[in-house]
């Protein structure tokens, strides 16, 4: 049965994929025999040296990598599954299963000189899955890690702290800032000093998603939250969550309850959300600027997302974007040219592609995709933004839009079915002069549930839609 699934996934991404390659190209970089590049975390440094370390415990830096010649160098060995770095005030952050911590190369020979603990304050039941992911630095100079919940035995008892977002000082003190997280293998600061984490689908936890994190947020799953008693957590207690009940629900009922920003769903946009990276290039990476592009580890796969900020809460749409990589990315990079560099490993886990391990980057062609750019909320249906301008007649059919709600369940039992669904009805779409935006009036519209929409749509030259599929996640209605 998982082989059949597995080989149909495949033929719809060679499908895909032969259109996707015309914009974004695929390249792979060359690994020397004896480097087992198993990504776990990625950096390009401010002198464009790329650093990736792996789930063995080693550090790498890599010159070239996309030459004839490239050039590893190990830098560092021996530590625990280091899943994160991050370059600061001439240091080499880098999260450890046990400890936060910072490296630097004093000699210049690419290889660590010193290593010190920067904080090391949670505790360990010795389960496999305790993972830690970041750091991410936020505005005010703190770091920000998320810790994965243990899955199974904790052969030294049950540790506080699993399933939080924490933030680590400059001096080093841990404070417990969010709960209620599951698997959350990406954590990213926006642009403007926001903080963001991806989980993945699971018991309390419907779909994988992009949450944005808040001082005192939960996040839904139960598990750490006995943690809350100790006097580190500063917040109310986030209290019991009801097992079985719809998401909007959830949101009405416990206040410190946090729905994400987008839900993807899931199989439609991959089963494992990981690393994530804003789209800083200044159009180098193509029409999407400011937007986000998240990897799917399963999948092999990078989705797209648009966010806005609508009532205070952040809330967007997620896009297909770019399949057929050759195995799980975990993590992502922009290098100064405006690629997307693509860190990979199947750890075990199992993803699509032919490879096990490895670092590939994604290069926008320079040719411009007709895709849906931007899908904005409005008090009466949605606002859609073209990268080229669409057919008009066709834009202005009603009937070339279907569009759909549903929402999921909050409960122990592991991810959540698409529940309670609902088809919406577009009643009018209005075009624009130029042909670059369409106003669609929709009945139906509901307030916390994911809003479906496929746009039967081709731009002024007959080209159809790249991805005519989008799934915006519609928190707040605006007023």
């Amino acid at each position: 049965m998982i082989a059949s699934i597995l080989a149909s996934l495949a033929l719809v991404q060679e499908r895909v994929d032969s259109r996707e390659e015309r914009y974004y190209r695929i390249e792979t970089a060359v690994v020397p025999k004896g480097v087992e590049l198993e990504v776990g975390g990625l950096l390009v440094r401010s002198d464009e040296r790329i650093m990736a370390c792996t789930r063995r415990g080693e550090v790498f830096v890599v010159r070239d990598a996309f030459g004839a010649e490239p050039r590893y160098v190990r830098y560092a060995q021996g530590l625990h599954e280091p899943l994160g770095l991050l370059e600061h005030q001439s240091w080499i952050y880098v999260v450890q299963r046990g400890e936060l911590s910072r490296m630097r190369d004093v000699d210049g020979d690419d290889r660590m000189d010193e290593l010190e603990t920067v904080c090391d304050a949670w505790p360990l039941s010795g389960n496999y899955h305790e993972y830690n992911f970041g750091p991410t630095l936020d505005r005010d100079g703190n770091l920000w890690i998320t810790t994965n919940k243990p899955f199974g035995d904790e052969p030294f008892g049950r540790a506080k702290w699993r399933g939080f977002a924490l933030q680590i000082t400059p001096a080093g003190e841990m404070r417990p800032m969010a709960c209620g997280l599951r698997s959350p293998c990406g954590i990213a600061t926006s642009p403007d000093g926001e903080i963001f984490y991806t989980d993945n689908q699971g018991e309390w936890c419907g779909a994988n998603k992009l949450a944005h994190i808040e001082p005192g947020d939960f996040h839904g799953h139960p598990w750490g939250t006995f943690s809350c008693t100790d006097p580190l957590w500063r917040f109310s207690a986030p209290g019991e969550p009801p097992n079985g009940m719809k998401m909007p629900e959830v949101a009405a009922q416990l206040p410190a309850f946090k729905l994400p920003a987008v839900w993807f769903p899931y199989d439609k946009l991959g089963r494992s959300a990981a690393g994530f990276v804003w789209d800083t290039t200044g159009g180098k990476f193509g029409p999407f600027a400011g937007q986000v592009f998240v990897s799917d580890q399963y999948q092999s796969s990078i989705n797209r997302v648009f966010l806005e900020r609508v009532g205070g809460r952040w809330q967007g749409a997620c896009f297909p974007f770019r399949v057929g990589f050759q195995c799980g990315i975990i993590r992502v990079a922009w290098e100064a040219s405006g690629a997307l560099l693509c860190g990979q490993t199947d750890r075990g886990w199992g993803s699509l592609g032919g490879e096990t391990m490895g670092l590939q980057r994604l290069v926008w062609t320079g040719a411009m995709p007709f895709e849906i750019a931007e899908m904005r909320a409005r008090p009466s249906g949605f606002e859609l933004v073209f990268t080229r301008p669409v057919e008009r007649a066709q834009a202005a059919d009603p009937s070339r839009y279907a569009l759909s709600s549903f929402t999921y369940l909050l409960h122990e039992t592991y991810g959540s079915d698409e529940v309670d669904k609902a088809e919406c009805k577009v009643r009018e779409a209005r075009v624009s002069e130029d042909g670059l935006r369409v106003e669609l009036a929709v009945e139906g519209l509901r307030a916390g549930y994911v809003h479906e929409l496929h746009a039967q749509l081709s731009d002024t030259n007959a080209e159809p839609l790249l991805h005519s599929v989008a799934y915006y996640t519609l928190i707040t209605i605006p007023h």
